[in-house]
């Protein structure tokens, strides 16, 4: 099959020179000057750092230190509930941290791993089993069917070698190899074709192959990706930036303010403790706690909404991430396709049914071979209920030189050669007609154009049991390939209509690529294809067009996939990669969302991935997709609130005792308006995702509004502060009724921001209406039961008052919410 064929790989002539005609292997000697020069054949060192170092490393977390902070900030001014509150939510995060750190450490060791742990080595004309990493670059190792290469080099011997290169490339047929005749000429590097490599990290299926190692450790291909997952830093989300902005900001106007409040305060002559409860109050009602916990909490309902979806998430931020995707690099094998070889087409030669063709091709296949086109067709012939023929007397493998595997089976005394192989050898050694011959010609390169692998078969008597060169007789040709996975198709015009790009990066051929693409509808009838090697050296040399308009990239090698990852990046898309194998670990960890299979990928893949699809289904990533966007929906909805509420109660609290007016609100207030507004912020914006994929936040900008949004805000906290402020003049009086005054803006406050709940969630979730009459309910107790009013320093009120009170909260958000939705349906109508 295609494999890497066509792709080279650098090799350094003079380590094998001397060497290459040497059947004996290297002597103890040369081994051990070649080992001092060279080094170890090791993966990776292990760091071996200590859970100190893990915990040094989660205490980088700046968001973790706010939170300390607002926690003894909180227990130094006698709340104890919310420091304790505040601790609990600090928890999970520092888990997380830690976890995800040793996870991290984890992969790049499981990497190593994976490597063969022993290798045969030939050392002066005699074999022996030797451990992996004591290879230099000049031995002659042996690899048997179904062992793992143990380090780079050229294949010196061996016939009808196929090769599982799937690790590396993600192509699921496997690929053919072939022993070098000659060593290249040169005394540099010198670029060598593939078919001819044995690689670290693959596994030979079939035959057994003799390998001179060229290149050991981290100068392997499979080094090279391991090299790749160190020191990949973890970035901090758009959102993570917005917030810890935004709580910056506030935390140094919390400051400025409470002091400036404390000194106006004695300056009025309220003295010393009038002036410390007032900035004390202040200051409680400005700590910013609620965003970085909300955001904690939304976080963890994204995790546990897409387990539901069958998407485990490993990284939490990764839910917010998912949302901002633009662009979708998808992995074929075992991604898009099936990940395993089947029996696609069927086409039988006249006089011959398409059960005894299977019949035919099961008899000159074996279960045993480890070839996937044996397995293929057996599976297919079972299916149907077919067996191969009884009788086997003798059989002839498959080799590169005959391209073709012969069983002879007796019969009531009568031989019979049954073939399958390459059409072309085949189909030569049937004897048809020109006519007939170029028809079944055509066939087998319309298979072909479709990225199929094609076998013809074909039969004979034969006097002894040996394979007949010509006079055959053609039973057909079967066609395989690696079909989609039911439901791509549809999940990739989900994405197409939410304007989220997708991309195929593949190790495949571009013919077998471009197939699967028309299948499921990737670039339409005609998709564009670019070879992985074409594309980086378009982009190496600064061509940023490179990627505009490319549908599927073939060809495609860890390195390629890698830099096509970064320069998605670069041009402003928000990247998913998704990927099954060792050879997706670069681009899963430089993703800004990395997605392994859950079922079908490897333990590297499933390690360094932020997110691991358990059922392998490709429409999860959409399903994810419309959760991480219904998430930032929910999350801007919960900040639009909090930003609401506590503006007019920040600016009421500071501007009122300012003014020289008595304080409005005690610190017992503020308590009781915060556990009104913690559970509204985070239960009553919890609306579940639709079916289609919503609308995309902003991709790598850290703003969680936009201007219009930001005016929107700001005109409502506005409007609140002012009703307040005027329903609080009003009801002073001449008398100073302090508790009546006070009654009526915390009165005022508390319905705006039921106002609002209903306003921003649209009552759509049971939290939500619970919520909002739970906030009504719980004011008018407080004010109007008597005891309650005096514990609270507060007075009841008349109907005429909560009528005024009422109407101060609608207006309030009511005349933005009108004025904002003429300006939208304006802008839709300028854009259609």
């Amino acid at each position: 099959m295609h494999g890497l064929a066509g792709v080279k790989h650098l090799l350094p002539v003079a380590r094998l020179t001397s060497v290459f005609r040497d059947p004996g292997g290297l002597a103890p000697a040369d081994r051990l000057a070649r080992r001092a020069r060279h080094g170890e054949n090791r993966i990776l060192e292990s760091e071996g750092r200590t859970w100190l170092a893990l915990a040094r490393d989660t205490a980088g977390d700046p968001m973790i230190w706010f939170l300390v902070a607002c926690a003894v900030l909180y227990a130094a001014l006698g709340e104890i509930t919310e420091a304790v509150t505040l601790t609990v939510a600090l928890l999970p995060l520092v888990g997380m941290d830690l976890y995800l750190h040793r996870r991290t450490r984890a992969s790049t060791e499981g990497l190593g791993r994976q490597l063969a742990a022993t290798a045969v080595l030939i050392s002066e004309g005699t074999s022996r089993a030797v451990p992996a990493i004591e290879l230099v670059p000049g031995d002659l190792v042996e690899v048997s069917s179904g062992e793992g290469f143990p380090a780079d080099g050229v294949i010196v011997g061996g016939e009808r070698l196929q090769v599982d290169e799937a690790t590396l490339t993600g192509e699921s047929h496997p690929v053919d190899k072939r022993a070098l005749p000659e060593l290249p000429t040169g005394t540099g590097d010198v670029a060598l074709d593939s078919v001819y490599w044995g690689l670290a990290g693959t596994r030979l299926l079939t035959g057994r192959a003799r390998m001179r190692v060229a290149l050991t450790g981290t100068e392997t291909l499979y080094g090279g990706i391991v090299a790749s997952t160190r020191g990949e830093a973890h970035v901090r989300t758009p959102l993570q930036v917005a917030i810890g902005g935004l709580v910056r900001g506030l935390l140094v106007a919390a400051a400025v303010v409470c002091v400036m409040l404390a000194l106006v305060r004695l300056r009025q002559g309220q003295g010393w403790v009038d002036a410390l409860v007032s900035a004390a109050t202040l200051a409680i009602a400005v700590l910013p706690e609620e965003f970085p916990v909300v955001l904690t909490v939304f976080l963890g309902v994204g995790v546990y909404r897409l387990a539901r979806r069958r998407a485990l998430v490993r990284r939490a931020v990764a839910v917010e991430n998912i949302g901002r995707v633009s662009c979708v690099c998808s992995d074929k094998t075992g991604t898009i396709t099936r990940g395993a070889l089947a029996v696609d087409t069927v086409i039988a030669a006249d006089g011959v049914g398409e059960a005894e063709l299977m019949i035919l091709a099961a008899t000159a296949s074996r279960a045993d071979s480890g070839d996937p086109l044996d397995a293929a067709i057996i599976e297919a012939a079972t299916s149907r209920g077919l067996t191969a023929r009884a009788g086997r007397v003798a059989e002839m493998p498959f080799t590169e030189d005959r391209r073709r595997e012969t069983a002879i089976v007796e019969a009531d005394g009568h031989l019979t050669a049954v073939t399958k192989g390459s059409p072309e050898v085949i189909l030569a050694a049937c004897g048809l007609d020109p006519t007939a011959l170029a028809a079944w010609v055509a066939r087998v390169a319309a298979l072909g154009a479709d990225g199929k692998k094609v076998v013809a078969c074909a039969w004979s008597a034969v006097a002894q049991a040996t394979e007949p060169a010509r006079g055959l007789r053609l039973a057909g040709l079967i066609a395989f390939a690696d079909p989609p996975r039911p439901g791509v198709a549809e999940a990739i015009a989900r994405c197409r209509a939410a304007e989220i790009r997708v991309i195929m990066l593949t190790g495949d051929h571009p013919a077998t690529a471009a197939a699967i693409a028309r299948m499921i509808g990737l670039g339409g009838a005609a998709p564009r294809v670019a070879a992985g090697e074409e594309v980086v050296a378009a982009l190496e040399r600064g061509e940023r067009g490179a990627m505009a308009g490319v549908d599927v990239v073939a060809r495609a090698l860890p390195a390629h996939k890698l830099a096509i990852v970064r320069a998605l990046q670069a041009a402003g898309e928000v990247v998913a990669v998704t990927g099954d194998g060792v050879n997706d670990v670069p681009a899963l960890l430089a993703a800004d969302v990395g997605i392994a299979m859950g079922e079908r990928g490897t333990r590297s893949a499933r390690d360094v991935a932020a997110m691991v699809l358990l059922d392998d289904d490709f429409q999860t990533i959409t399903h994810a997709i419309t959760e991480g966007r219904q998430l930032f929906t929910n999350l801007q909805q919960a900040f639009t609130y909090l930003l609401m509420v506590h503006l007019p109660l920040v600016a009421t609290a500071t501007f009122i005792p300012l003014a020289g007016y008595p304080i409005m609100y005690l610190p017992l207030h503020i308590v009781w308006l915060e556990a009104l507004i913690h559970p509204t912020a985070m239960l009553a914006f919890q609306a579940p995702a639709s079916a289609a994929i919503g609308r995309s936040p902003p991709r790598r900008s850290p703003r969680i509004f936009t201007r219009g949004e930001w005016i929107y805000v700001l005109a409502v906290g506005a409007l609140v502060m002012t009703a307040i402020g005027v329903t609080y003049d009003r009801s002073l009086g001449p008398a100073n009724d302090v508790a009546h005054a006070r009654t009526m803006g915390i009165a005022v406050l508390t319905l705006s921001s039921a106002a609002i709940t209903a306003v921003l969630a649209r009552l759509g979730t049971a939290a939500a209406r619970w919520m909002v009459a739970l906030t009504v309910a719980s004011t008018v107790a407080l004010v109007q039961i008597p005891a309650l009013a005096r514990l609270a320093h507060l007075s009841p009120l008349h109907l005429d008052d909560w009528g005024l009170a009422t109407a101060g909260a609608l207006a309030a958000i009511a005349i933005p919410t009108a004025i904002k939705a003429a300006i939208d349906r304006r802008g839709k109508r300028v854009d259609r």
